[in-house]
């Protein structure tokens, strides 16, 4: 069987007991700010078990693809040289959400595993919880397994928790014996053993039975709904199956493995780097699925991991002699061997091999640097009989060369030496706090004993989505060298979030009026920042706080925009295309997003087409408050990176665009204006940046440019439609007078070869020409050399030229003194050039140069003169 019948086999038996198919979620869970990645079947379906969510069915079926790489779950430093360790897998997994429990569960799991795969009984061992005398019972009875197999261990490997409280319960796991050749601890004591340490026993299966939530004093209570999560290693599995020695020998992994060979001619079967080859197809997979589903490599968070990956898999690299860029060849195969059990693959696939090439590049530019430091650290801690490599110097590897801690930690277990992970921790630490010191609101964050309390009470409850003006009172203020900051029962004030600026305008009291440059939000707190006020002290806290309507309205039609924006680049960019940031002022948008390639002039028309279309249709925009799921369901965007509670606002624009947001909209498209491209650049791997105006900034760049036009019009004398032609022209005539002009200097610059030659110094029976003129380009300065070449025998020349502030040189060197080999044109132009900051060469009759530095003209000419002599 091929791992794709595999896969479907599953699938397709749950489906038959009348389990729902349910796509894998994405490996990036944006609904869930706790993981870093997606790493495992039941992420998706957290909130059922949390009884905070529903579905319409009652049993799912599906294949996950999950990414294993940190926190509890950090296999990375095994992947590859073990057999089974992967950073990226897939799980397959059944579940019963309150619907069928521990007989079926048993059952089907064995009937799948022995029935229809034919797994050996007699090599298969069931595990269960200690207490848990249903689960053993039912595996006696239900099954046929024999009953000195079915064994019982404690918490550690068979109670599952999704955190120290909540729902949990115990499971029971499948394993298979795969016989003593596959233990790899032989020789150091062992004995080989269900939940043992060693390649011999694997584990198949897990059914984790959902029956109980623990509270905060660690009590166990039964839930009313039971429920059943499972997960099957989908690439154990496979190898099982098709009896294979590991994963990596499988049609899941040798295709891949096959073609690395291929790019670097080395052949796995026979290598003594078959680690690398393993590290590699394992990686390449890890970063095309992450990439594909939107993160990208970085310095923080998961794009960290990313980049630690990459690096890794590049440094595993040179162990087969790639030293240029190659990971990125692999993605096409990657989407080959997956693209029928995930379909969203191939049309991000041009977008991942971009990123991880660009990615690729860039470390490469600092690794072979990197290493030359490491070796020289190394050699000063051999020299001085140490084995640990101060935290200091792991830092600066780090932070001055790109190197990923695990990696140094690889370099120094290769060189028999360790790392100083405290000391390296403490200098992170020491950055963070420079960090801390220089970001945005540093100075104005104070604490909460510099504030004081006017009024007692629940504080910034934002009004703003329906009111841009309140009757409130002020609870807290605190006054500082930056200004005065204020916080409001009630604000129609945005606070600065999700890219858009923070609201301005004035808060008044019956006593003094206060100026807002700006809201800011601190954890829950929305904070209005004003100028300082001399003796200020309000005689009561009731306030009128009002929102600059003209400001607020500008932002909200930017921020309008950039929907608009964000769906006509997939439309014609492609799907692949995610928001990466943005920034939403009144005078402008900016908004960020991946796609590796430049836009070309013909798609950013289409796109402005695109959205000015949309404005002019002046569609309806709505918003809504709903759960993240139903939002979810509906296709909703969600911003990449941020965090989502388990109700969002949605903003919809009908039958073109549908996002999560907070931010303040216009209430129908029409009231944007329009909207004007301005630039379009690359800002980092794998992502660029659109600068755009709308409004009245939009119908003033208009107006602007018509008064230009007119200016130009006039001045040419010319029509509007016809100024391209126009110009046309007057570039054509001055190309054609500039072509006269240097004809004209060229030939009063021939005229005087005579004279030049007649000029010359004789040395040795050499004649010496030098002479220097301004204005003319290389090809003059070409020309009179060859003229005068032709014109004298035994004869040396440097002809030097001036234009743009800067040095050209041309040496000739008459044919009689080439074929005596007497002088080289090259070589005497190398050095004179070298005298002004410059360089060039070129061949033996004729050299040529330039240089930047003018005043040493005649340093150049004297050092020609001393060559030849």
């Amino acid at each position: 069987m091929t791992s794709n019948e595999i896969r479907q086999q599953f699938i397709d038996f749950f489906k038959e007991k009348q389990h729902t198919f349910v796509p894998s979620a994405p490996v990036v869970p944006l609904d869930d700010p706790t993981l870093l990645f997606t790493n495992a079947g039941m992420n998706q379906f957290k909130d059922i078990f949390l009884e905070k969510g529903t579905r319409a069915y009652k049993r799912a079926v599906n294949s996950q693809k999950c990414i294993r790489v940190s926190g509890k779950h950090n296999d990375l430093e095994e992947v590859g040289r073990d057999t089974y360790h992967h950073t990226f897998f897939e799980m397959l997994g059944n579940w019963s959400f309150g619907d069928y429990y521990k007989p079926e569960a048993i059952r089907w799991a064995w009937q799948l595993l022995t029935e229809v795969w034919k797994l050996p009984k007699d090599k298969l061992y069931a595990t269960v919880y200690t207490s848990d005398d249903e689960a053993a019972e039912l595996w006696a009875t239900k099954t046929d397994i024999a009953k000195e197999r079915i064994l019982r261990f404690g918490d550690k490997d068979n109670f599952w928790e999704m955190g120290a409280t909540g729902p949990c319960g115990p499971s029971s796991e499948i394993h298979i014996d795969l016989g003593p050749d596959h233990c790899d601890k032989q020789g150091q004591d062992h004995v080989c053993g269900v939940n043992g340490d060693c390649g011999r026993y694997i584990e198949l299966w897990n059914l984790v039975f959902i029956q109980y939530n623990r509270d905060e004093q660690g009590t166990l209570h039964p839930l009313p709904n039971k429920h059943v999560d499972t997960g099957a290693g989908f690439e154990r599995l496979v190898a099982v199956l098709q009896n294979k020695p590991s994963n990596y020998d499988t049609d899941v992994f040798m295709p891949l493995i096959d073609f690395i060979g291929e790019i670097t001619a080395t052949d796995y079967s026979t290598s003594a780097e078959q680690v690398a080859f393993r590290v590699i197809a394992d990686h390449v997979r890890m970063l095309t699925f992450s990439i594909s589903d939107g993160a990208l490599p970085s310095n923080e968070g998961r794009g960290y991991v990313m980049r630690r990956i990459l690096r890794r898999a590049a440094r595993y690299g040179r162990k087969l002699n790639m030293k240029q860029p190659f990971i990125y060849k692999l993605v096409p195969k990657v989407v080959e061997l997956m693209r029928d059990a995930y379909p969203e693959l191939p049309a991000r696939a041009e977008h991942v091999m971009s990123v991880i090439r660009k990615e690729e590049e860039q470390f490469n530019r600092t690794l072979d640097r990197g290493l030359d430091i490491f070796e020289k650290i190394k050699n000063d801690l051999q020299t001085n009989g140490q084995t640990m490599i101060p935290g200091e110097h792991v830092f600066k590897l780090y932070d001055t060369y790109g190197f990923p801690v695990d990696l140094t930690a690889v370099l120094a277990e290769e060189n028999g030496l360790t790392i100083d992970n405290t000391g390296f921790e403490a200098e992170m630490e020491t950055q963070r706090e420079r960090a801390r010191a220089h970001s945005k609101f540093g100075a104005q964050s104070v604490s909460d004993k510099q504030w004081t309390t006017l009024t007692e009470g629940k504080d910034s409850d934002f009004i703003g989505y329906e009111t841009m003006s309140a009757e409130t009172e002020i609870r807290r203020l605190q006054s500082d060298e930056n200004g005065l900051r204020v916080v409001l029962a009630q604000t129609p004030f945005y606070a600065e979030s999700g890219g858009q600026v923070g609201d301005t305008g004035l808060i008044k009291g019956s006593n003094f009026e206060l100026n807002v440059t700006d809201t800011i939000k601190e954890g829950e707190q929305i904070i209005h920042l004003c100028p300082a006020q001399v003796n200020f002290n309000p005689t009561e806290a009731k306030v009128n706080a009002t929102v600059t309507v003209s400001h607020r309205r500008d932002i909200m039609r930017n921020h309008t925009a950039t929907h608009l924006l964000h769906a006509a680049l997939r439309q014609v960019l492609g799907e692949q295309v995610h928001q990466a940031g943005s920034l939403v002022e009144a005078e402008r948008l900016r908004f960020d997003f991946t796609h590796s390639n430049k836009i070309s002039p013909e798609q950013l028309r289409e796109i402005e087409t695109i959205v000015n279309a949309k404005i002019q249709e002046n569609l309806p925009v709505s918003t809504a408050q709903e759960s993240y799921k139903t939002a979810q369901e509906r296709g909703a965007m969600a911003l990449f990176g941020e965090k989502y509670g388990d109700v969002v606002r949605t903003v919809t624009i009908p039958g073109f665009s549908l996002e999560l947001c907070g931010g303040t909209h216009v209430q129908a498209t029409g009231e944007i204006g329009g909207l004007l491209i301005q630039s379009e650049s690359s800002i980092s791997s794998g992502v660029r940046r659109i600068e755009a105006i709308t409004g009245s900034c939009f119908t003033n760049w208009v107006l602007d440019a018509r008064d230009r036009f007119s200016q130009i019009s006039l001045l040419l004398n010319a029509k509007e439609e016809a100024l391209p032609e126009r110009i046309s022209e007057l570039l054509e005539q001055k190309k054609t007078l500039t072509k006269e002009v240097n004809r004209l200097s060229a030939a009063q610059l021939f005229a005087q070869i005579d004279q030049i030659i007649a000029r010359a110094e004789e040395q040795n029976g050499i004649k010496l020409v030098t002479f220097h003129t301004k204005g003319v380009d290389m090809h003059q300065l070409k020309d009179l050399g060859d003229q005068i070449r032709a014109k004298s025998k035994q004869t040396v020349g440097l002809i030097s030229g001036e234009s743009d502030g800067k040095l050209h040189f041309v040496c000739i060197v008459s044919e009689d003194l080439v074929q005596a080999k007497t002088y080289k044109a090259g070589d005497l132009v190398r050095e004179v050039a070298k005298v002004a900051g410059g360089g060039g060469g070129g061949r033996p009759h004729l050299a040529t140069a330039g240089a930047k530095d003018v005043s040493k003209l005649q340093e150049a000419i004297d050092r020609f003169k001393e060559l030849v002599g």
